[in-house]
């Protein structure tokens, strides 16, 4: 008998074995959630991926392109209805006439303008149907954390497709791929995911990207040709970070500054926009994967850099520091936005633990003092970032939504699970990209939790941050994207 059962288990453990190597080959895979959770699925390699996209574009450009006709005017209809898109040849630089509704340069920063998550450029509609809005058009696309930066209708982010990052220009309206350019490079992280995390930078007619191993390209937005490149970490003599290089590139003045990380003053370093030559460094600070800002704050223009222990300003025309407020969390974590509650308050939240807090600044001199106002454990922004409305602060608290009173940091609500997803204010709403891929509509109000919609959109984990430009809201994952019509 017992040999009759070791027998069983012997070829019972072989089975479960070979079922395994089975599924692994077919693409099964533990994947892992904002806070650590692991389910199993199926998960398509970046090579395959870059097949599926290659194949996408080429019985695209088969077709014949659509011709673009003048924007219509705004409908009060509530359903939203688009042609499917017809991008074409990622080699191909493909010259499409724009209407007029989608030529502006407001979204041109992640999080856009102020890279505070708020867009105030147009009211958006708010009356989004219980079944979910129908998008303009939806493809796949490459891998990566990065969001969109628009201008001109068109839509720049970067991709990894295969061993290759690559950014790409989309027309708003269509989806159609204006125009590509790649690079030989491949960040893999088993615990995220691989590909790039940064969202490349609109700035004067130019696209500036980094990517997950540092590599910084300058192109020229109307075509994707390369204007300059440097590679940020070898410049620098630093080590990239666990989970890559994630800061947005910020333009200041005639510099584009990137956080390295490294030592010897090589912690945040510019690079002149126009010539690519080394402009100008700061610190000594180990970076995070927040992105750094352009601010005023008591009157005085300077750079918030939100490093591995620490909020700091530097001045930006001497680059010399003017306040720093210590912030130290497990790993060296610090991945969100700080939030401006005021012309002299900053808010900073983290995740792990960390909670968030308000300081108020006094200019003293040629620096500024730097008092707590508040500190509190009901906020905690793990990787996304919180937005201001009407004196109250709301974003996700690890997975959960949540909302507290600007001036105490007292928690007003908590409610509704979105995962580790993202959080963006406009016309008066939070508009929630979940984890998953779906899209909600929660009103910001600080009384109570009140989600007025939710329904799917992209299939698999998502943790990029929405945009939205003109109206139109633009949104992506590892491995689609999609377009909405918000319009009144």
């Amino acid at each position: 008998m017992v040999r009759k059962i070791l027998k069983f288990v012997g070829i019972a453990l072989v089975v479960s074995v070979v079922a395994g190597i089975a599924l692994y080959l077919f693409g099964m895979r533990a994947i892992l959630d904002g806070g650590g959770g692991v389910r199993l699925g199926f998960v398509q390699s970046s090579d395959a991926q870059a097949d599926l996209i290659a194949r996408h574009r080429e019985a695209q450009k088969a077709s014949s392109p659509p011709p673009v006709a003048p924007a219509p005017p705004p409908a009060p209809a509530p359903s939203n209805t688009g042609a499917p898109p017809v991008p074409a040849d990622p080699a191909e630089v493909i010259d499409l006439p724009t209407p007029a509704a989608t030529t502006t340069r407001y979204w041109t920063d992640f999080r856009g303008p102020d890279r505070s998550g708020h867009y105030r450029e147009l009211p958006i509609r708010t009356d989004w149907p219980a079944g979910g809005l129908k998008p303009l058009w939806k493809q796949p696309l490459g891998g990566g954390y990065a969001s969109f930066v628009v201008a001109d209708g068109h839509a720049f982010t970067i991709e990894q497709r295969g061993q290759q990052e690559v950014v790409a220009a989309y027309d708003v309206l269509t989806g159609r791929e204006l125009w590509t350019n790649a690079s030989n490079a491949v960040f893999r992280e088993m615990m995220g995911g691989d590909g790039p995390r940064a969202t490349p930078t609109f700035h004067d007619g130019r696209i500036y990207a980094v990517g997950g191993a540092g590599e910084l390209r300058a192109l020229d937005a109307a075509t994707g040709t390369v204007l300059w490149r440097a590679n940020i970490l070898d410049d620098a003599g630093a080590t990239n970070l666990q989970w890559g290089m994630a800061a947005a590139p910020l333009v200041v003045d005639n510099a584009v500054v990137v956080l390295p990380g490294g030592s010897n003053s090589n912690s945040v370093v510019a690079y002149d926009r126009v010539t690519g030559k080394r402009a100008w460094s700061a610190l000594d600070d180990a970076a995070s994967y927040a992105s750094p800002m352009l601010v005023t704050l008591g009157g005085v223009r300077q750079i918030l850099v939100f490093t591995a222990t620490r909020l700091v300003a530097l001045d930006a025309g001497s680059h010399a520091v003017l306040w720093e407020f210590p912030w130290v969390t497990q790993y060296g974590v610090n991945a969100s936005q700080p939030l401006l509650l005021g012309d002299d308050r900053v808010f900073v939240s983290t995740g792990y633990g960390s909670g968030a807090a308000a300081i108020q600044l006094t200019k003293d001199g040629d620096r500024f003092s730097v008092r707590e106002l508040w500190r509190t454990n009901r906020m905690k922004n793990q990787f996304t970032s919180s937005v201001l409305h009407e004196g109250h602060i709301y974003g996700l608290d690890e997975s959960i939504l949540a909302c507290i009173d600007a001036a105490t940091g007292a928690l007003m609500w908590k409610g509704g699970r979105y995962g580790y997803g993202q959080v963006m204010l406009a016309s008066g709403h939070l508009v929630v990209l979940t984890e998953s891929g779906e899209l909600a509509l929660v009103r910001a109000s600080p009384e109570k939790h009140i989600e007025l919609t939710r329904f799917p959109v992209l299939d698999g984990k998502t943790w990029n941050h929405p945009s939205i430009s003109s109206g139109y809201l633009l949104i992506r994952n590892l491995n689609e994207m999609a377009a909405f019509d918000l319009r009144r």
